[in-house]
């Protein structure tokens, strides 16, 4: 009996050892497995916490040519105000807008009721004085043979001579006032000075006509525009690349995909101290009539580029009460910024006078709030790209 009570508490101390030690096991998984998930966890956040970024390259500009992209004006070769130099009403006119015209063309006609009488008149003030210089004429003549004969002094010739030479010079003078009417008549037909268009016309039948030249008076406005000026100002630190003959190419919003080609003609040697520019002045055919009078541009110079400076993207930019600065990678993958000097800014690329060197590592995309020595992950190591 005993003998089965000690095994029966020998069998009962080994389950319950079993159960013990199944039970510690237990607890030691899970005590493991949380801390194995909690250091996993922990990973993964540091991972998370380390951005990743794509790194760049400058790109040098020395030895390529550079594209300058400048907005510029389109304006007729030659543009031609025309105003009346008579007095009238308007007769007739011949060319409206947008006519074709020749030079020397009939654009319009004045009536000119006051300076058709002061013609007349000074045509009969013509025929009255010639009459008295005729007479005095034939007088002085007659007193001439009655001298011959000593029937007169010579001083009452001198007398008749001097006042036949009176009534000729009147003569003379009322002959160019008859000729200044008659020219002026001649500007009662308005005319176009040049092969053109008539880009306005600003009055009409039986409107009144005054003599002026004042802005807004003018009657019509002709223009060449078989070839167009193309007015661009150029940034001082561009100019010395530009000469008298270098293409341009320019487009124009009303022509999508249309390349035109224009000639620097003239510059006007002067830098502009209120934009820092210079103003250019180009040549471009318009034979076709596709460009338009008054207009705007865009004008491409293909410049020469001798400056050796770096370029980066606009992205790669950071901008800050400390001015701008470059996010850089060093080989350790920490940022490192530096301060850069802005040579040129084109829009699609940064060009940098200084802080960066060809072969440092920059952050094509910054992330918000990067510091000096934050840690980061680079993506795609040392892309040679510059745009």
């Amino acid at each position: 009996m005993s003998k089965v009570t000690g095994l029966a508490n020998g069998s009962s101390k080994l389950g319950m050892g079993i159960i013990f030690s199944l039970a510690l096991m237990v607890v030691v998984y899970g005590v493991w497995t949380r801390n194995k998930d909690a250091n996993d966890l922990q990973e993964k956040a540091n991972n998370a916490a380390v951005p990743t970024v794509i790194i760049i390259t400058a790109k040098s500009l020395q030895d390529e040519n550079t594209l300058l992209d400048l907005p510029a004006k389109l304006e007729a070769f030659s543009k031609a105000p025309i105003y009346a130099r008579v007095s009238g009403y308007l007769k007739s006119w011949h060319a409206d807008i947008g006519a074709r015209v020749k030079a020397g063309q009939l654009l319009a006609e004045i009536e000119t009721p006051d300076l058709d009488q002061q013609l007349l008149q000074a045509q009969a003030e013509l025929v009255s004085v010639k009459a008295n210089a005729a007479m005095s004429t034939a007088t002085a003549k007659r007193w001439q043979s009655l001298l011959d004969k000593n029937f007169v002094s010579e001083q009452a010739l001198e007398e008749k001579n001097g006042d036949a030479s009176v009534k000729q010079a009147l003569v003379n003078a009322s002959q160019a006032n008859v000729e200044r009417l008659k020219s002026m008549k001649n500007f009662s037909k308005i005319t176009a000075p040049f092969d053109g268009v008539v880009t306005a016309r600003s009055t009409d039948i039986g409107a009144l006509i005054n003599v002026g030249g004042a802005p807004g008076a003018e009657l019509f406005t002709v223009s060449d525009i078989s070839k167009l000026r193309v007015l661009v100002n150029v940034p001082q630190s561009m100019v010395a690349l530009l000469q008298p003959g270098t293409k341009a190419k320019i487009t124009v919003p009303e022509q999508p995909g249309k390349v035109y080609t224009a000639e620097v003609k003239s510059m006007a040697q002067a830098i502009s101290m209120g934009s820092g520019t210079m103003l250019i002045q180009m040549m471009a055919d318009n034979s076709k009539r596709e460009l338009t009078a008054g207009g705007y541009a865009k004008v491409g110079f293909e410049l020469p580029n001798l400056s050796g400076n770096l370029t980066i993207p606009p992205s790669a930019l950071l901008m800050g009460k400390e001015g701008p600065r470059v996010a850089t990678v060093d080989g350790e993958n920490k940022v490192v910024i530096k301060k850069v000097q802005i040579a040129r800014d084109s829009g699609y690329v940064i060009e940098l006078a200084s802080g960066i060197s060809p072969t440092d590592r920059i952050i094509q995309s910054p992330p918000d709030g990067v510091l000096d020595g934050d840690l980061v992950k680079v993506l795609m190591p040392a892309i040679a790209t510059g745009k």
